[in-house]
């Protein structure tokens, strides 16, 4: 019987490829003048291959790739050329050929046959022939021992085709099942695979090494300089005496990641567990710079430009406290109101309470002029973030309100409003890109119950902001958006109600095409924003190229008197827009057009960064 021993069947990792290159090109530079000619053809062939094999190799294949990226030094393509054998074996033991043939000629010498100390000076043809051979099936099939209660993969069994991967995968869940149960340290320990020609099969058999259970021991941090080793160990939050998990770890890793006050967050498993059963965990961090300043500018026809700037430092008391310090100016050539300014402060500490609490202290001092109403508002406020997973997040907050208020005809009513509120909110994201979604929805829900303590009743402000995403093809060039955003004002007269909780349509945030903030009621004579609200959104993007798009889209919004009641009104736009993607998001440009109502003044035009929602 004609049998051999396969020892290696993984494909070679991308850093053997490139130190197989290295090691090549090092031989021959010191024996061999360079040369500016390049190959001139290259001649892919794969006898006997299915179509599904063919598209593989050829993707697989390092001269392909050098071809068309015009790799044009010919020692670097003999290099290449040397190295294509293991890359294509990799690529057939894959599919479950563990009986085919190889060529890769270089004007017609075997590149495996042309010593490295007397390279080619010219390359004119190369000619790579694969024959794969027939695909082999698994004999014998063993893996173990396993978790109880766990069985191997269907696709490991005798009779099923023997691909390498298969083999591999089937050792990973192996030891990532007993990882997941405290075996921290478990890992293949042995593997025999035999490989019988004759009867076109692969007998395979893996040994796991379980190890024992462990549980989790100390963080040690190294490389943080700036932020203090006990928060570092408090914003982790490793679950020290608790039962081994994978997932556990990960989220030390991510909390500190969060922080922003590192660039770099490699959290590593000792070596050797503790003779008390406990395993310790290294974290090598690199932190990042500390401060950081941004700005930003955004312009819509109706409202004029939009200026920000920010600065923040990331590490304030050695913490990892973030303070941000924000300036905004707006309406700077809007065709209604006049220009708005904007300072807030927002500091923040994390691990407070627990590792995944965040405490937030914030200011704002804001004076805003629009066609309705002229006012000014001071707000402190202090509160939690509590982050339950990767995509759903909590808060609350006591925040202390003050708003001046001119409105009316003239502007001749006035009103001090002064409230203390309490903000609840929920935050549900499961997009797959936050710049530039494909698929996934993001949902966000705020209850704001608010005691109103002068010139202003008490009641509740909810809103609800639901976003969904669709890729028509399977891979996000063509993708389906739509968004609905709902809001209500209970309990409050209008008129008692501060203006910065009433509700407008109108502008890039709810109906492009119509003018910003465009849209409210009239109550007892007086134009204000409304207590209910909705509106909905919906688009279709299309990627021309790799960083070009375009977009097509249509809005519509909805304002009435009370919640849901009372006089309301509605309108609505629709329009083109261009998408460019750059490393912070897409640049926007939006053209819209009034399409319903009575609201409109004709074309609308939108620029910024990122998707409209």
């Amino acid at each position: 019987m004609d049998r051999c021993c396969i020892y290696r069947m993984m494909m070679p990792s991308l850093g053997k490829i490139r130190r197989g290159l290295l090691s090549g090109l090092c031989a021959v530079l010191l024996a061999a003048p360079v040369s500016v000619h390049a190959f001139e053809r290259l001649v892919f062939n794969t006898p006997g291959a299915d179509p599904g094999l063919r598209t593989a190799l050829e993707r697989a294949s390092l001269l392909r790739n050098a071809d068309a990226e015009g790799v044009s030094d010919p020692l670097e393509v003999f290099s290449i050329a040397r190295v294509e054998y293991g890359r294509l074996i990799g690529i057939l033991y894959e599919a479950g050929h563990y009986s085919g043939t190889i060529s890769v000629r270089i004007d017609g010498r075997e590149a495996a046959d042309i010593s490295p100390l007397n390279p080619p000076a010219q390359i004119g043809t190369i000619e790579v022939a694969v024959n794969p051979g027939p695909r082999f099936t698994f004999g014998r099939a063993q893996i173990g021992p396993l978790v109880p209660g766990a069985q191997a993969p269907a696709a490991f069994a005798t009779g099923q085709p023997a691909r390498s991967t298969v083999i591999r995968d089937a050792a990973r869940d192996a030891v990532d099942d007993w990882r997941d149960i405290g075996h921290a340290k478990a890992e293949p320990a042995d593997q025999d695979i035999v490989a019988d020609h004759r009867a076109q099969q692969l007998d395979a058999s893996v040994t796991i090494r379980p190890g024992p259970r462990l549980a989790f021991g100390n963080l040690q941090p190294d490389g943080n300089e700036q932020v203090r080793t006990e928060r570092v160990i408090a914003i982790a939050g490793l679950p020290t005496g608790e039962v081994f998990s994978p997932q556990a770890a990960q989220r030390s890793a991510t909390r500190l990641r969060r922080t922003g006050a590192f660039a770099s967050v490699a959290l590593r498993e000792a070596e050797t567990p503790n003779p008390d059963g406990t395993l310790d965990f290294d974290v090598a961090l690199v932190e990042a710079p500390q401060r950081r300043i941004g700005a930003g500018a955004e312009y819509d026809t109706e409202d004029g430009v939009r200026l920000s700037a920010f600065w923040l430092h990331r590490n304030l008391l050695g913490g990892a406290e973030r303070l941000r310090l924000e300036a905004e100016v707006g309406g700077l050539g809007a065709r209604s109101g006049g220009v708005d300014y904007r300072l807030s402060a927002e500091f923040s500490r994390p691990a407070t309470f627990t590792p995944d609490t965040i405490f937030n202290l914030g200011a704002l001092l804001e004076s805003e002029d629009q066609r309705d109403f002229l006012a000014r508002r001071a707000e402190l406020r202090a509160g939690i973030t509590h982050i339950f997973s990767d995509t759903l997040t909590g808060d609350a907050a006591l925040a202390y309100q003050f708003e001046r208020a001119r409105f009316g005809p003239g502007r001749s009513l006035r009103a001090d409003y002064s409230t203390i509120a309490l903000p609840l909110g929920l935050t549900w994201d499961r997009r797959d890109d936050t710049l530039n979604p494909t698929s996934g929805f993001f949902v966000a829900a705020t209850a704001k119950p608010f005691f109103g303590l002068q010139d202003a009743d008490s009641g509740a402000q909810t809103t609800l902001d639901a976003r969904g995403y669709f890729s028509a093809d399977g891979e996000g060039r063509f993708v389906l958006a739509g968004r609905a955003q709902l809001g209500a004002v209970f309990a409050a007269d209008i008129a008692r109600t501060p203006r910065r909780l009433l509700f407008y349509s109108g502008g890039g945030g709810t109906v492009r095409g119509q003018p910003f903030e465009s849209l409210g009621v009239t109550s007892g004579g007086v134009t204000s924003g409304g207590q209910g609200f909705a509106a909905f959104s919906g688009e279709l993007r299309a990627g021309v190229t790799e960083n070009v798009g375009l977009v097509a889209f249509a809005d519509a919004g909805y304002v009435s008197e009370g919640a849901f009641s009372g006089a309301s009104d509605w309108h609505a736009g629709a329009g083109v827009g261009l998408r460019y993607d750059t490393p912070v998001g897409p640049l926007r440009l939006d053209l819209g057009f009034p399409v319903g109502g009575d609201t409109g003044r004709g074309l609308q035009v939108y620029i910024g960064i990122g998707q409209a929602f």
